[in-house]
């Protein structure tokens, strides 16, 4: 059967010879706002995503079909894990008829959490992103995730007769899913190791818990970014990583700020 495009006879430019010999290695589009579809704690949640796609380009080939890779988004028709984004990555590549490429999805999720001492449930959201990328015939899948927490000085609290400053942090942890990693276990990789993890709603016996706990539990920006990378260090399931911490400081008009790649 001969498609619309062929029975208007409508020429293809972008399938025709390039001459300039020059490969790209990344052409695709970007910032497209699409929806996404994530297993969180067990649960799927629906959630919109910043979408950046994009394939390598041989020097031969004058330009990629674009809109094929919005054809491919709006064939997702299941919760993307590790295991079923390699395997859409695969088939992005396959239908723009490329070897290599990339996708990356930006987007928030929320977790369920309950309060340390009153129980009260509340939603916290968190900043996440897929990344699949085939290079050189291998493909590399990374999770990312943005956990905010609360940090108090070490320093602050040794040198005051009373009180400690503390601040809002932000762990920010990307990792090479070897095997299947839920997104609620990123997430405890950073709260358990800063001062005090965050919770939306808190009572006043709440607030009594994570003011002491914070206390009894003091951290630098760098034994935050080490605790965290001790932890990564550990879980054979995670390749190559990076972990990030940045804290905004109540005392300074500037973040502190410390970085662990492996």
């Amino acid at each position: 059967m001969t498609n619309l495009t062929d029975a208007l006879h409508i020429p293809d430019t972008q399938s025709e010879r390039d001459e300039r010999h020059l490969p790209i290695q990344r052409v695709g589009i970007k910032d497209l706002s699409y929806p996404l579809q994530l297993n969180v704690a067990g649960v799927v949640q629906s959630t919109a995503a910043q979408w950046d796609l994009d394939v390598a380009l041989p020097a031969e080939k004058k330009g990629t079909h674009m809109s094929r890779f919005i054809a491919w988004l709006d064939a997702l028709d299941e919760p993307l894990d590790a295991h079923s984004l390699r395997r859409r990555h695969a088939q992005m590549l396959d239908k723009l008829g490329a070897s290599e490429g990339r996708i990356e999805a930006r987007f928030s999720f929320f977790l369920r959490k309950r309060a340390p001492v009153s129980g009260l449930p509340s939603l916290l959201d968190y900043q996440a992103r897929w990344i699949a990328e085939t290079r050189g015939g291998i493909t590399s899948v990374f999770a990312e995730v943005g956990v905010p927490v609360k940090t108090l000085c070490p320093c602050s609290k040794e040198i005051s007769d009373y009180g400690a400053h503390n601040q809002r942090s932000r762990v920010t942890i990307r990792v090479e899913m070897l095997q299947p990693i839920e997104w609620h276990e990123l997430v405890r990789f950073a709260e358990d190791q800063a001062s005090s993890e965050l919770w939306p709603m808190l009572k006043r016996v709440d607030e009594k818990w994570v003011t002491e706990r914070a206390y009894e539990n003091p951290k630098f920006v760098e034994d935050l970014v080490r605790d965290v990378a001790l932890a990564l260090n550990r879980d054979q399931r995670i390749g190559r990583y990076r972990a990030e911490v940045e804290n905004f400081e109540s005392i300074h008009n500037h973040s502190a700020y410390a970085l662990i790649e492996r």
